[in-house]
């Protein structure tokens, strides 16, 4: 089946050089990789970072090697802050983003009646960290309803904060099963009029869109690097205010690198977002991960925010146009994650059928996104996250592969 795109310019509205951009980018030969809000194809100068270490270990060994390139180790905190517009003490690095939440989540001495106000969008682990909360300490999970046209209900929200005095509100900026965008800013507005504790998880906006924290106004936002970020697995960030620096807060389990044993019963946590560190890292993929942040940001992040939006929103228009497809976005404001269902397939074989083509994907299911499938009645469906080196013909090729496989 082939699918009418005479509506669309090539490459439109496009500021940048994306043929330079996909020859930075090796993985683009292989494959058609949709699947960036899982991970983003990593960039030459990124590998070239990562084994550039890797051999320096082998050849004198891993503590000396993290000790002569200490200089570009403490780039991670420069490039990720310039990247979230805060300074370099409010950044700490983290295993993974679910570790960064769960960190920043332990430092929060909650109490039995304490309410945790959120979305029905958060992300999964979020969602599963909250009821596991509630269960050891019988705090409160409540969440704001969403507005009729998608995306959290704002107002009621605020409702909500001056009706509980939420000992912490959290918001996912983007989840991991929908395109929709939420109104962090806005969030963040009730929230410091409220004095409230206000934590964002940014896991895949960050390296798609310009990210501020002191925009959004939270005391703690969480990342990944692998995603749109472009950098290794394995890696993630939190971002810790000052205001929760100087409010005391720790994680629960501070090591030698978050703390001083300044006595035989005595600790002093280290000053800045340190503290939430443990003291072993891969240097490598920290390494990797400041090349990343600055690769993105020599691209250019408001650029990229332009175009990786417009990809999808192509994507949306081309499966919307196909018999048995069923777009599943519904928002005031979507991002580059584009999920359907399709009539008549099981989601193994779907996908199987797609990576058969070259085309990289991902499932989603109900467990996911317990609240958001269960509104739209699907079980499962298919997610495709082009990113800015994607093209619009590999957007058309795509929608294509999904026809036919419809037909």
């Amino acid at each position: 089946m082939r699918l009418d795109n005479s509506a669309f310019a090539p490459d439109s509205g496009s500021l940048l050089d994306v043929e330079s951009l996909r020859a930075d980018t090796p993985g683009c030969e292989r494959v058609v990789h949709f699947n960036n809000a899982g991970c983003g194809l990593l960039a030459a100068p990124v590998l070239a970072t990562m084994l550039d270490h890797l051999r320096l270990e082998a050849q004198i060994g891993g503590y000396e090697a993290s000790a002569a390139r200490a200089v570009q180790v403490r780039e991670f905190y420069t490039e990720l802050a310039a990247l979230i517009n805060c300074a370099p003490r409010n950044i700490a690095f983290a295993g993974s983003a679910t570790h960064a939440f769960a960190t920043a989540l332990s430092s929060i001495p909650f109490a039995a009646g304490d309410v945790i106000l959120t979305t029905r969008n958060d992300f999964i682990s979020n969602q599963i960290a909250f009821l596991s909360l509630r269960k050891r300490f019988g705090v409160r999970v409540v969440h704001a309803p969403d507005a009729p046209e998608g995306g959290v209900d704002v107002a009621a929200m605020a409702a909500l904060m001056r009706e509980h005095r939420p000992r912490l509100v959290s918001a996912t900026h983007i989840p991991t099963n929908s395109g929709l965008v939420q109104p962090v800013a806005e969030i963040g507005r009730h929230c410091r009029e409220l004095d409230l504790l206000y934590m964002v998880d940014a896991c895949q906006s960050v390296g798609q869109y310009p990210i501020d924290v002191a925009a959004i106004g939270c005391d703690l936002l969480t990342a990944t690097c692998r995603k749109f970020l472009r950098g290794p697995r394995g890696s993630g960030f939190l971002y810790v205010s000052d205001r929760v620096l100087k409010a005391g807060y720790e994680p629960l389990f501070i090591d030698m690198r978050g703390a001083r044993w300044t006595g035989p019963d005595r600790y002093q946590p280290a000053e800045s977002a340190a503290r939430f560190e443990e003291w072993e890292f891969p240097y490598a993929t920290v390494l990797g991960c400041a090349a990343a942040a600055r690769y993105a940001r020599e691209v250019g992040v408001e650029a990229i925010a332009r175009r990786s939006p417009a990809l999808a929103a192509r994507l949306r228009v081309l499966l919307a146009a196909v018999p048995g497809v069923r777009v599943l976005e519904k928002g005031p404001e979507l991002g580059a994650i584009v999920t359907f269902t399709i009539e008549g397939w099981r989601p193994e074989p779907f996908k199987a059928a797609m990576d058969a083509r070259g085309i990289n994907s991902a499932l989603s299911f109900r467990e996911f996104a317990q609240f958001d499938f269960g509104d739209k009645d699907v079980d499962w469906c298919l997610r495709l996250s082009p990113h800015y080196y994607n093209t619009d013909a590999e957007v058309d090729q795509v929608a294509e592969a999904v026809a036919e496989l419809a037909g």
